[in-house]
């Protein structure tokens, strides 16, 4: 197998001629013969036994060419682009141009690795969001513990409010004609929740366990049933109980049911070291996010389609794993959400280009700043990715190469680079400069 003649047609795409030799085409086309003869009938031999010799003279001696030929395609055009030194990311075309037992010649347009550059990486300029826990965020934080301990209990004597929990019967009547779907017992409803119709549960709001009384509401213009789009109705209610949520008692008894503190200012003291802790992260992911975003407007050069197909299919397949982990399958998932495969891909399409320009970007610093990988790096991360998944130090360097390894641990100490090495300003500083 060899390049005959390699051109480049457009940015990222080239045409490759490649001959492949009489011996590797003539063990290619007795592989299509053993893989074909089984299914062939030729009179006066057993199904399957007719020799190749006989088969050529009946059908032609280009009967296996077909087949030996797309055995064939990968390993040569591998080869010569290796040989002439193109990082071939998809094929777009194959055309066989000839054809005999002394061998065959094919084109294929490929596309190639893109090649980028990637400027202003060191001192991008990010807002750097506050990590001070607030008295305010602190008491936000005990009452949704508090919010989890609460119990409901029944108002005997008292006015319905926002946020009681309700337990009804209505009826709606339109034109004084009930209407399909607008009755029910004992229902359970929110005060607040919006899950009725505009108007409903705030009349609601008010009354008292045992009344019975008739609110008046406009059906929405975009009602899903037909009839009563825009429709003024009434609706009959029946209240039976009015429940309400309690929240335990803020003290030291609280503290101990819990949590491991003895004292409510102990606790605080803990809810602020959360806090804290919680704030630092998110201000280093919000700062990894614009970097993120600012490298990727950075990307200079032509990138092809086909990188940002690829990574859609990949963001597919990782999703479809995490769906079949769960007991569910793509195609369930897509039933299920009215979706398809194009709907799918559109939805990911954002975010495979984010990916493709984040990795180009990174490779680019990583080449630019001359970032090796030491042994002992690599060694470090096979422990760390087999401690994850739970596995052989062994089975993980089967399932990952050290060169792939390498080059993600580059555009890993590329991404701390440019976040190391960014300028961080405070909100407040932000929106003075933007006042000014």
């Amino acid at each position: 197998m060899s390049l005959k003649n390699s051109t480049k047609t457009k940015e990222n795409t080239y045409e490759v001629e490649v001959s492949v030799d009489a011996e590797t085409f003539a063990k290619a086309v007795n592989k299509a013969y053993k893989k074909q003869v089984k299914n062939i009938n030729v009179p006066g031999f057993r199904k399957g036994k007719a020799p190749k010799s006989i088969i050529e003279k009946m059908y032609g001696e280009g009967v296996f060419y077909e087949d030996a030929m797309q055995d064939c395609y990968p390993e040569a055009l591998d080869a010569a682009a290796k040989e002439a030194e193109l990082n071939v990311i998809a094929v777009d075309s194959l055309e066989a141009i000839d054809a005999s037992k002394d061998g065959f010649t094919f084109k294929a347009t490929v596309i190639t690795y893109p090649v980028i550059d990637i400027n202003d990486y060191k001192g991008i300029t990010v807002t750097k969001k506050s990590t001070r826990v607030t008295k305010k965020l602190i008491d936000e934080e005990i009452e949704k513990v508090r919010d989890r301990n609460s119990r409901m209990i029944t108002v005997e004597d008292g006015e319905v409010v926002d946020g009681d929990m309700v337990v009804i019967d209505f009826e709606g009547m339109k034109d004084g004609v009930a209407f399909e779907g607008g009755k029910a017992e004992n229902y359970n409803l929110k005060i607040g929740s919006g899950n009725f119709i505009p108007g409903f549960e705030e009349q609601i709001i008010g009354h008292k366990t045992g009344e019975e009384f008739t609110i008046t509401v406009k059906f929405p213009e975009d009602y899903q049933a037909e009839e009563l789009k825009g429709a003024d109705a009434e609706f009959k209610i029946s209240l039976h109980e009015i429940k309400r949520k309690e929240l335990p008692e803020l003290d030291d008894e609280f503290v101990k049911d819990v949590s491991d503190k003895e004292t409510l200012d102990e606790y605080k003291e803990e809810i602020k070291e959360t806090l804290k802790k919680r704030l630092e992260d998110e201000q280093k992911k919000d700062i990894e996010d614009q970097v993120i975003t600012k490298l990727c407007d950075s990307v200079e050069g032509e990138i092809p389609e086909q990188m940002y197909d690829n990574a859609v299919n990949e963001m597919i397949q990782e999703f479809d794993m995490r769906l079949r982990s769960q007991g569910m399958d793509f195609n369930t998932y897509m039933k299920y959400m009215g979706a398809t495969p194009d709907t799918i891909k559109e939805m990911y399409r954002p975010d495979a280009e984010r990916r493709v320009k984040l990795r180009l970007a990174l490779e680019k610093i990583a080449e630019k700043e001359n970032f090796e990988i030491t042994a002992e790096e690599l060694d470090a991360e096979y422990n760390r990715l087999a401690e994850q998944y739970k596995m052989d130090v062994e089975e993980v360097k089967k399932a990952i190469n050290d060169e792939s390894l390498s080059a993600d641990l580059k555009t890993q100490k590329a991404m701390d680079f440019a976040v190391d090495n960014s300028k961080t300003e405070s909100k407040k500083s932000t929106e003075a400069k933007t006042e000014e």
